[in-house]
């Protein structure tokens, strides 16, 4: 791929956007829409939840970068849906395909290669977090800290077997990682605006508790680093398809 504005990005819808928070920005796919849309990319939707995968090689080769919108699901659940998601995940890997995992797709890359997700045991992530980059990677423009929304139960608490930890925080110890040169997982979400996460905070506050959501919704004047980290994901595909 020669040219960073045809980058295609084939995302893999896992939930939805909650119906009272969609006049924020629409769904997944408008949310990631808006955020890389201004680094050439286009948003290619395939609705997993409703069983609309990528089917046949052609389909495949047309997509630049595989990537997983977050979702209300939990990879642990025993749903047929997510147990094909991971099958798809794995398949692109072992093809060598270009893959991000956000949030929900985080986690369903670590277990659909070995890893473990577990309910976190310091509870839901919610607000501005700043993760800490422990192993700067050449599509990275650095290796300073960035902060992005975190909206998580679950996480990741053990690596699948040979993949390198990126990036981490005190919440969130597997906040970032790699596969080889292949995939990458990223708890936080890119996608997320400030407003997005003040509304559904406060839809979640009962289920969060008071005392989380006020911290979370107090973070929530930080600056993003939104931009930032999905120019990382565009350079990322972007160097993998010239190899």
């Amino acid at each position: 791929m020669s040219d960073l504005r045809r980058l295609r990005i084939g995302l893999l819808v896992c939930g939805h956007v909650h119906r009272d928070a969609l006049d924020l920005g629409g769904d997944y796919p408008e949310l990631f829409g808006a955020l890389f849309a201004p680094l050439g990319a286009e948003i290619v939707p395939f609705d997993l939840v409703a069983g609309e995968g990528p089917s046949g090689r052609a389909e495949l080769d047309a997509i630049d970068l595989w990537m997983t919108s977050p979702a209300r699901a939990s990879v642990t659940d025993d749903d047929a849906w997510i147990r094909d998601a991971e099958a798809l995940v794995r398949l692109l890997v072992a093809h060598g395909r270009s893959f991000a995992g956000i949030c929900f797709g985080h986690q369903l890359l670590a277990t659909s290669l070995g890893g473990r997700v577990e309910r976190a045991a310091a509870g839901w992530g919610v607000g501005a977090h700043t993760y800490d980059v422990v192993a700067p990677q050449p599509w990275m423009d650095a290796g300073e800290p960035f902060t992005l929304i975190a909206s998580h139960e679950d996480q990741v608490v053990e690596l699948p077997p040979g993949a390198t930890l990126l990036a981490t925080s005190s919440h969130c110890p597997v906040a970032m990682f790699a596969v080889g040169d292949r995939a990458i997982g990223l708890q936080p979400h890119p996608e997320f605006t400030a407003a997005l996460s003040r509304r559904l905070t406060g839809m979640r506050r009962d289920l969060i508790g008071e005392q989380r959501s006020d911290v979370a919704l107090a973070s929530l004047t930080t600056p993003l680093d939104r931009e930032r980290v999905a120019g990382w994901l565009v350079r990322f595909a972007a160097e993998r398809s010239q190899r």
